[in-house]
């Protein structure tokens, strides 16, 4: 029996779905900025990565090794592409999950250019035999080559050119301290106000070729939730209602109705982030509930929940997290327009 796998034939769904996919990263990838100048909001980031990146020029030489933490969605890769455009060297990207082995990172480290800048993306999900690998290739450009097995293993050093490695994640918090420490410059980025939005929004309508009205343009900003890459999916789905539905134009009646369709309300809740409230207001009369037994109540997965939609309703203020599970505020009542318990009477109050 051979030991060759294939796979099964695609089917017809699969194939258009896989077409939308990659339709929607490349739409996606067509609205992001190339240069520093370009990038909207995070000015405290943009000013000290040009200070990075234009030291490094000056002196001829690769820049430290950047590490970008902060939510999906805020620009991390945008700025990974940025800097390797700005230092005039080719990209590589990889991610945390798809190097499991030391030998997949160390084939990808023996086949950098020199100056070339290598982008790991969820660099927190590396495996650890990867991890410790890393920390040599970046302190001092080399990789040990294991030959042989056993005890009459050895090692043999093969020296790196000098490169720059961008790792970005969402959860700097599972970084191990020596991975972490060995990044030169560490930048947080921020959810964005509705300003910088409305910007990012107006930018990337004039890519589209199409024109947006201000209010339109706020209208999706402050449905946004903060991230400039729902705004841009946002936007795209106002233009396919003006287009379909409409006269073309993308104005307030445009973006209200469409976002409407999307399920998309005022302040940006999205139909999971509903469903969290509901059942955490109806099911759990407003918690404290676990985070699995919460996520098995709305169909999904704990990851999901606790990635996608917690982050969100906690910096709105509509849930809570306690040591005995997820509560649902005052905020979280009002906004579904049920009546909320008394929390003068005890238990939690917020």
């Amino acid at each position: 029996m051979s030991d060759v796998y294939s796979d099964p034939p695609m089917t017809t769904e699969r194939i258009v779905s896989t077409g939308a996919d990659e339709l929607e990263r490349a739409a996606e990838a067509a609205l992001r900025p190339k240069k520093l100048n370009d990038f909207v909001g995070q000015p405290v980031v943009r000013e000290q990565l040009s200070l990075v990146l234009r030291a490094a020029a000056q002196r001829g030489s690769p820049p430290d090794h950047v590490l970008l933490s902060g939510p999906p969605g805020l620009g991390k890769t945008t700025l990974a592409m940025i800097i390797a455009n700005e230092l005039g060297a080719s990209l590589r990207v990889t991610s945390g999950p798809a190097i499991q082995h030391a030998g997949d990172l160390a084939a990808v480290l023996s086949s950098l250019d020199e100056g070339e800048v290598l982008f790991i993306d969820e660099i927190h999900r590396l495996a650890r035999p990867a991890e410790e690998l890393l920390y040599v290739a970046m302190e001092d450009f080399r990789v040990d080559v294991i030959v042989g097995k056993g005890a009459g293993a050895s090692a043999i050093p093969l020296a790196l050119p000098p490169f720059t490695v961008v790792g970005a994640t969402t959860r700097s918090g599972l970084l191990p301290a020596p991975l972490r420490d060995r990044f030169g410059f560490t930048a947080h980025l921020d959810f964005y106000d509705a300003a910088d939005l409305e910007k990012v929004i107006t930018r990337s309508a004039g890519l589209l070729g199409v024109s947006i009205a201000t209010d339109a343009a706020v209208e999706i900003a402050t449905r946004s939730r903060g991230t400039p890459r729902i705004a841009n999916r946002l936007l795209r789905r106002v233009r396919d209602w003006a287009q379909v539905k409409g006269d073309g134009a993308l104005d307030l009646i445009a973006a209200q109705s469409a976002l409407a369709v999307f399920e998309v309300d005022p302040v940006g809740l999205d139909r999971l982030d509903r469903s969290v409230l509901e059942m955490l207001c109806t099911r759990f009369k407003g918690g404290p509930v676990g985070l699995t037994t919460l996520a098995m109540t709305v169909g999904e997965e704990s990851e999901t929940v606790e990635t996608v939609a917690e982050p969100y309703l906690v910096r709105q203020g509509y849930i809570s997290r306690t040591p005995r599970g997820r509560v649902a505020t005052l905020r979280a009542w009002q906004h579904l327009g049920l009546d909320s318990p008394d929390y003068s009477q005890g238990g939690f109050e917020f």
